[in-house]
């Protein structure tokens, strides 16, 4: 089978770029279709095996905008095939596409017989991608409309899954949750959101908090609904509260090469290598700057996104990562004006249940990324690094499987884990007010014993009867179960 787009680009010219994901070859058909995870491609459709035009303008009306590749492929490309091809076609859209990216990747200017003229094409199919209102190119009549700039640039599919999640509207489903509840209510939700996001975000990371990191965090999220502008100060502001080694705190961006490492020892051990401190500080400063310009030019979720993902992919600190990249979801929807009323959705709660998911969300990134790094191993905790890719897999990446993964754990976050908390809530204020009707408990004692019993089913433990058996009668361990069991069984015929 021959390879035919990027994929013949990416073997001919050697590329440092992420396998396709659908990659186009030449096979037995009578029209361009999909099979499984291959484009097939008649073999009269394809383009010449030695054609580096025709394959970019056969990538780019097949195949979509790949950045990643077209920034390493149109400056290999000589002017004059892109100029002849222009000459034949002064206005085809796939030729101004690529002129105007190639002058934008190499800052070589292309010669022109006559102006092109005709409407303005976005760069991105808005019916495919994600995408943002652009800058436009008066001389190539194309307009720059991905997320981003070509200097970073991430891309977010319009893929059936998000199509559907996008047309679901969690944000304002969220937002007509919270406030159908009653006052107190609320506020109880919104804490227990607080709360739970905070331990759960770090759980995440494999720690606990203590009393003051938790209270510090839960500082910062409160901190997001001011709607603070991204910078490298305020970055390092927060990277400083989430953590308490006063050697770990940041200055700055990381002037280091970082690294996330495995069980494994040495250089098999390394999971994942982000771009080197240059590069990183570059990208850093451009998601900066898109982060503060996604309000109102974006789905607040799909911006929260991007934005979370990037920041974990570039890691730009050497601890805290991704305690931050999670709190970058909070603060880019509160820039948004997406959350009012101080109302949090407790992403880090539904992506701790749904840890597993979330790691193959960030190794669909970090796996790749990895293959272009040759690590060795010096010494005890010694290690050397060795990029032998192209800056272009940092530069342009894909985000569509963060969002996805974003936008399923928000409407997760409201339609599971606040409303199974507010049900929580309410069974426990019933069974506090039907057993002080019949008993007098202590208020601390009941409190915890009814807590118990319903995160137990129904069901007060042994345990929990020899605890309380000094300070509670025997017979209100079995009216509290009587009480939560009658209340959860009511509930489960309704459903």
């Amino acid at each position: 089978m021959t390879f035919v787009g990027y994929a013949w680009l990416q073997e001919t010219l050697r590329l440092s770029t992420f396998p396709l994901r659908r990659p186009a070859r030449v096979q037995p058909v009578t029209r361009i279709k999909r099979i499984g995870e291959i484009l097939a491609i008649p073999a009269n459709t394809a383009p010449a095996s030695d054609d580096l035009v025709g394959h970019v303008l056969f990538a780019l009306k097949h195949e979509g905008v790949n950045l990643a590749i077209l920034a390493q492929a149109l400056p290999q490309i000589p002017a004059a095939a892109l100029e002849a091809e222009l000459e034949r076609a002064p206005n085809g859209i796939y030729i101004r596409k690529a002129c105007y990216l190639r002058e934008a990747f190499t800052a070589e200017q292309l010669s022109q017989k006559s102006p092109v003229r005709g409407a303005f094409i976005p760069l991105f199919d808005p019916q495919l991608y994600v995408t943002m209102p652009g800058e436009r190119n008066s001389r190539w009549r194309v307009e720059f409309n991905g997320i981003g700039t070509l200097a970073y640039c991430a891309t977010v599919e319009r893929t059936p899954e998000i199509v559907a999640l996008l047309e679901h509207d969690i944000l304002a489903r969220a937002q007509d949750f919270i406030q159908s509840l009653p006052s107190a209510m609320m506020d109880r939700t919104i804490s227990w959101a607080y709360l739970h996001e905070t331990k759960d975000s770090f759980a995440i990371e494999k720690e606990s908090p203590s009393e003051d990191k938790a209270r510090k965090f839960i500082q910062l999220l409160r901190q997001a609904h001011e709607r603070i502008a991204l910078s490298e100060d305020y970055l390092v502001h927060l990277q400083n509260a989430t953590i308490s080694n006063p050697l770990d705190m940041a200055a700055a961006f990381r002037h280091a090469q970082n690294h996330l490492a495995g069980p494994l020892q040495g250089a098999a051990g390394v999971t994942y290598v982000p771009p080197a401190p240059e590069l990183c500080r570059e990208l850093m400063e451009q998601l900066i700057a898109l982060s503060n310009n996604a309000t109102g030019r974006i789905d607040p979720l799909v911006a929260a996104g991007v934005v979370s993902f990037g920041f974990v992919f570039l890691h730009p600190f050497m601890d805290g990562n991704g305690r931050l990249s999670r709190f970058l979801i909070h603060q880019t929807l509160c820039r948004a004006g997406a959350l009012e009323n101080g109302l949090l959705l407790p992403v880090s709660v539904a992506m701790k249940r749904e840890e597993r998911l979330y790691l193959e969300t960030l190794e669909q990134f970090s796996r790749p990324a990895r293959e272009f790094w040759e690590v060795r191993w010096i010494d005890h905790g010694q290690l050397t690094f060795d990029f032998t890719g192209d800056p272009a897999i940092y530069r342009f990446w894909d985000a569509t499987p963060g969002v996805r993964f974003t936008l399923e754990m928000a409407k997760r976050a409201i339609e599971v884990e606040l409303r199974e908390e507010t049900i929580f809530l309410a069974n426990y204020d019933q069974v506090v007010r039907a057993v002080n009707e019949a008993y007098d408990v202590r208020g601390s004692d009941l409190a915890n014993l009814v807590m118990m019993c319903l995160t137990n089913n129904g069901t007060v433990s042994n345990n929990r009867r020899k605890q309380y058996q000094y300070s509670v009668p025997a017979e209100v361990f079995d009216y509290i179960e009587k009480v939560t069991q009658s209340l959860l069984r009511e509930q489960q015929l309704e459903k």
